[in-house]
């Protein structure tokens, strides 16, 4: 909690700071001084900062997050709306960075110093030298355009009465979350592998090779669970690089999802939006670290005898 209070606190002020007038964006720059100050007063924008900055707050607290200024709609639900598209995308490229970077890592660490090694980190060095949006571009030319596999933008929809459905919902954003998780699964890839080396000299691997456990065995029901750990922080920092990442590929792929809320937002100086998104971010990076730091528990049997 202390955590998103300042984070309020900077949101607030920042944005405050920013030049510019809501008002006059509003109304376009012929408007007359008597018209913008008129818009001003029905805005609430003369108050004072700290009183603001406290009515932000009530609202924050009773999930009353205020009306657009751009759209004339109530901000909970032009959220509402964009996290239909953006948390199935997040997860989704969560899940393709996972499974890649796990498998990837994996297989690299047991041929260490082998062609198998040398190919995945040579990829993987490629992977993030890649930009998302550049992977995106490429991914939408290729599977897209030459092979008319998937649409190049937009989202069906994940109701067949909108024209859409699961399955449509799922073709959508399959290209955009290939293209946020290249770089994500990349860097995890060489984690996983720094990880699965460390513990695979441990003396507990080879007594368990010596009981007469396969390698296999001992790598995924092993090795992989104590180097666990570590590539589990860096998890919880990817997908909260995920969510922020969709700023980027959902204008690329033209996809209704708080990325591209945020950039109308900040593009229509409405400022109360911007805000209210920021500060789900931050809620969700926050979240995310917790739930990591709970998992830790869960995955590493030490921690619990020494919390006992």
């Amino acid at each position: 909690m202390l955590t998103l209070a300042v984070a309020s606190a900077l949101v607030f002020a920042v944005l405050g700071l920013l030049p510019g007038n809501v008002a006059q964006v509003m109304l376009g720059e012929s408007a007359t001084p008597e018209a913008v100050a008129a818009l001003e007063h029905q805005l609430g924008l003369d108050r004072p900062a700290l009183v603001r900055y406290a009515d932000w707050l009530r609202g924050l607290a009773t999930f009353d997050l205020g009306t657009s200024h751009a759209y004339d709609a109530p901000i909970a639900e032009l959220i509402a709306e964009r996290l239909v598209v953006t948390v199935p995308l997040a997860l989704l490229a969560m899940a393709l960075t996972v499974v890649l970077a796990l498998a990837a890592g994996v297989y690299a660490a047991s041929r260490h110093n082998r062609a198998g090694d040398l190919a995945v980190m040579a990829a993987s060095q490629l992977g993030i030298a890649l930009p998302s949006f550049w992977s995106g571009i490429l991914l939408a030319m290729l599977f897209a355009v030459t092979l008319p596999w998937f649409p190049s933008g937009g989202f069906a929809g994940w109701h067949e009465d909108e024209g859409g459905g699961l399955w449509e919902g799922l073709r959508s954003l399959v290209l955009p979350a290939v293209a946020l998780a290249v770089v994500q699964a990349a860097i995890l890839a060489r984690f996983t592998r720094s990880a699965v080396l460390d513990v695979l000299r441990e003396d507990f691997v080879r007594t368990a090779r010596a009981k007469g456990l396969t390698r296999r065995a001992v790598l995924w029901g092993h090795v992989l669970r104590n180097a666990m750990v570590p590539v589990l922080t860096v998890m919880g920092l990817q997908f909260a690089n995920l969510i922020t990442g969709t700023v980027v590929i959902e204008n690329v792929f033209s996809l209704p999802g708080l990325g591209r809320l945020v950039f109308q937002a900040i593009g229509n100086r409405d400022l109360p939006l911007v805000q209210a998104l920021v500060m789900l971010i931050a809620a969700a990076v926050v979240t995310i670290n917790f739930v990591v730091d709970v998992l830790y528990a869960v995955i590493d049997p030490r921690l619990k005898l020494a919390g006992r």
